[in-house]
């Protein structure tokens, strides 16, 4: 499995497993989890990507009990938390209304609980999950630098920001922002031509890919897409969803596919992905079927 180099010295696996379904499933467990974790470490897979509100937020701790019931695990795998979105629900069920808090009293306190529920003394990589319109630059980037001052964090970043919210966040931080989370996939090829990739790229920060299979839409559809998917899947001895993948594992950006399931036997496949070798007229191909016409 590829390794991907953040700013900030932190190295994650060019495949993340995303745990924000984790408990959706009917076994929360610590050995079925563990078994997920092993399952994804046997392909190379070592990051994992959580946030405060998975589960309503309770997704963190379900980790949390696996990892404290497997000493070491925890020095083998590299976790993604986000923070940021107040949801009436959980430990913050007497929120009026859900809306978005980047203060440093909101993130700090968000930080404790994520690192007390997971067990661990430190995240390897904290994104602010939301651009909030009430954000205030100054408070938050001095926030996000000590905490990474502190040692709770290794490395920060943001998930759903345009290239303007980046820009406004990081003039006042001293610490680069690693990366930005966000959706890209054949069921929402938007940011090859809005300018978010073009951004990215350009500072040469890799990209972490959300919903990278259209919420499972890219499985299970019909039409253009899925016919040249399941076209290129049989040629390679493969199936669609390693291709729709690779789709985005092609791009000359380096992007990180996020991939949550919590199926033993699809997590089991998720690095066939890389092995997938796609030209550039299919990614072409694939990418016209997406966008529903031919390129001008």
């Amino acid at each position: 499995m590829d390794r991907v180099e953040l700013k900030g010295g932190v190295s994650l696996s060019r495949l993340v497993y995303g745990m924000w379904r984790i408990g959706d499933d009917a076994d929360t467990s610590p050995a079925h989890v563990q078994a997920k974790i092993e399952a994804c470490l046997a392909q190379g897979i070592t990051t994992m990507d959580q946030a405060d509100i998975y589960g309503g937020y309770t997704a963190e701790a379900i980790l949390g009990e696996a990892l404290r019931a497997s000493p070491g695990l925890r020095d083998r795998i590299e976790i993604v938390t986000k923070c940021g979105i107040v949801a009436p629900m959980g430990r913050h069920a007497s929120a009026p209304c859900k809306h978005y808090d980047t203060s440093d009293a909101h993130i700090r306190a968000s930080v404790e609980a994520s690192l007390r529920d997971m067990g661990t003394d430190h995240v390897d990589l904290l994104l602010i999950h939301r651009p909030d319109p009430m954000m205030d630059h100054d408070e938050t980037g001095r926030t996000l630098d000590a905490l990474v001052a502190e040692g709770k964090v290794r490395a920060v970043g943001v998930s759903n920001f345009r290239p303007w919210d980046v820009e406004l966040l990081e003039s006042a931080m001293t610490n680069p922002l690693a990366t930005n989370q966000i959706e890209i996939s054949l069921a929402r090829v938007d940011p090859f031509t809005d300018g978010d990739l073009a951004f990215h790229q350009r500072r040469r920060d890799p990209v972490m890919a959300w919903s990278p299979l259209g919420g499972g839409s890219l499985m299970t559809g019909t039409g253009p897409v899925a016919d040249i998917l399941d076209a290129i899947a049989r040629e390679q001895g493969t199936d669609r969803s390693a291709v729709a993948v690779a789709f985005l594992l092609r791009h000359p950006a380096v992007i990180m596919p996020v991939l949550g399931t919590n199926s033993l036997e699809r997590i089991a496949r998720i690095a066939e992905a890389g092995r997938v070798d796609l030209s550039r007229t299919d990614w072409f191909r694939l990418y016209e079927a997406a966008l529903g016409r031919e390129v001008a």
